[in-house]
Parts: C-alpha cells; structure tokens; sequence
C-alpha cells in the first residue's frame, strides 16, 4: 500500500526532528525515513553522552537528552517514523508529486521531500593498523558509552576535532590518565577547548602527544595499548586501558547521489531562501546542505528548518497565503500545540 502524504524527512537526526515541530505549526504532518534502528542520527548513534554546550537556552546538554527533548517537542504532531530502512527509489511524477520507496518496500506518494540525513550512510573512520581489528568492541571504540566505567582507567583518545577535545575535557579528573594523540600540533576542535585542554597538560593526569599510531601493543595476546611514532620520528609504547577514536565520519550520500540533485563534494547545493534543492520540491536541512557562508552546527541546521518548513507549505499549498504567527501568542498556534 501506498502512503500518501505532504512531507517525507529524510534523516531523523536533531534536524529532521525539529524540523516535524517546524512543519506541524504549519499544520502540516511528516513521514519520517531514517537507515538506523532508532531515532537520533549521530548524536544517539555515535555520541549519546557527549556534552553539548551551543544549544541556545541549555548551558549543557547531553546528545541523547537534546534528542530526548526534540522528540517531546514533536510529540503533538505526531510524526510516523519508518526506522531501520533507507530510500532507495525516488522519482518525480508528472504531476510533481514524488514516489518514494525504502529498502523495506515502504511507498510513498508525496508532494515534497525534506533531505536531513546528515552525513549520509555515515561510518566512523576506523583505525587501520596492525592488530587493531581483532580488538575493536573490546578496546578499541568509536564512541563512549558508558564513561562512568572509565573512571580510574588509563585511556587513550585519538582525534584533534570537537569530540575528541570534549572527551578529553569530560573524562579528565575522573579517567585515572589520559592520553590524546593527534597527528599534529594544530587542531580543529573549538580555540577555547584547546586552551582549556592544553592548561590541563601535566603529563600525570593528561598528556598531550603528536604522532601517527603504527600498531596495537600487545604482550602475551593480551591487549596493553598503542605503538605510536612521534612527528621527530621516535617510536613509543603507550599503555592503555582502552582506546576511543575520535577521527571524524566517512560520508556516504548512497542513493541520493544518483537523483540528479546538484552536489557539490559530496553535498547538496541549496538556496538560502528557501533551502530548496536544484530540483524543486526536494528541500535539504543540516549537516548534508552547502551553501556560501554555511557553518555545520546543530543550530544553523534548526535555522534552516524553520525557513524550509515556510518553504514547503508553500509548495505543497501554493494558494494559501503564508502567515507568520508567535507561539506565544497564537490561538491558533496553541490550538495546534494541544496547549
């Protein structure tokens, strides 16, 4: 059976739940695709714990607690999510409308589609050296868990972006030692986390170490940590409890790639107007959008999905007249919020 319906989100990750709340002030409901078993995208998938410090109004909130609240904020639109299945198939009819259909043979007919997958089918960047296969899910991880088991371990972080630098000033004082090894001196993460880490450095509780990881330390099968060479070229034996790597994500766009939208390295050109794609009906919000002057945080990705909702009821309602209306003083808005 065919579903018919308004609005496909493709993606629902942090962007492509607040987009639903954005759509249903709108009064418009969303289908929501995404290929992981369970809302949330990266932040649940790859980061649950990881302290956010940007979202406006919350000080600190963790990955999982900010989709956690995204999810409550949708609940009074009542957004239908196909979990565990990617689209495979999408194609424009003549009329306008989209066909949809996802690896688990869900179809849908649909006026427009909203692209929010993030990265794509991401992956996170492995470590490839010797020996480090066999102990991946054991010592050597891609995200942290549960990091309250990490309290009193000597650890290794791989990484110089914002996760790994944000682990590193989590875990400190709790982890027994930490050791973040980045290839170089310049990182990438946020100027006032590397002040914040490198005034950490005392080489007890935190060391700071530049250089390329050669293999896994092992001593009578028994994992001990890392065999790193440093930039002058010396070889080192860091011993670890386990090991996190924090070396950013493998973007694969899958399909996408192939529905004649423009690209551009691997992500979708869209107007800041109205955050449509070259082909119009298909609108693309966060991380997987480029646009000039545009900047890969959760709450551009919220900006984009207010205008784009706008947008769409437009498209899919072209002869109603798109009113601006404050939740705070609405009935209407009320009405629809179930306040």
């Amino acid at each position: 059976m065919t579903i018919k319906t308004d609005v496909v989100i493709i993606g629902a990750g942090p962007c492509g739940l607040f987009q639903v709340f954005e759509l249903g002030l709108l009064d418009i409901h969303a289908h929501v695709v995404d290929s992981l078993p369970q809302v949330g995208g990266q932040c649940t998938e790859l980061y649950p714990d990881k302290p956010i410090y940007d979202i406006p109004a919350l000080p600190v909130c963790g990955a999982q607690e900010l989709i956690d609240r995204l999810l409550e904020q949708s609940r009074p639109f009542k957004p239908e999510f196909h979990l565990g299945q990617t689209v495979t198939r999408l194609e424009q009819n003549p009329d306008g409308r989209f066909s949809l259909e996802t690896s688990a043979g869900t179809c849908f007919d649909t006026a427009a589609v909203i692209l929010a997958a993030g990265l794509g089918a991401f992956q996170p960047r492995r470590l490839r050296v010797r020996g480090a296969e066999e102990w991946e899910n054991r010592k050597i991880h891609y995200r942290v868990r549960e990091p309250e088991k990490l309290e009193g371990k000597n650890i290794v972080i791989l990484g110089g972006g914002d996760s790994a630098l944000d682990w590193t000033l989590e875990l400190h004082g709790s982890a027994k030692k930490i050791t973040l090894v980045h290839r170089r001196d310049e990182y990438r993460a946020l100027p006032d986390s590397v002040k914040r880490m490198k005034a950490l450095v005392d080489g007890e509780s935190l060391a700071e170490f530049q250089g390329h990881v050669r293999a896994v330390y092992e001593e009578n099968s028994s994992f001990r940590g890392l065999e790193i060479t440093s930039s002058d070229g010396g070889e080192h034996r860091i011993e670890a409890d386990g090991v996190y790597v924090f070396w950013g994500l493998s973007p694969n766009l899958g399909p996408i790639a192939a529905w004649g939208i423009d690209l551009e390295k691997r992500q979708v050109r869209v107007d800041t107007e109205k955050f449509q794609t070259s082909v119009p009906g298909i609108f693309a919000v966060g991380d997987i959008n480029t646009y000039p002057g545009k900047k890969k945080l959760i709450l551009s990705g919220f900006h984009e999905a207010a205008l784009a909702a706008f947008a769409v009821q437009h498209h899919v309602h072209p002869e109603q007249k798109v009113r601006l209306q404050y939740t705070t003083t609405s009935p209407l808005m009320h009405k629809r919020l179930g306040i």
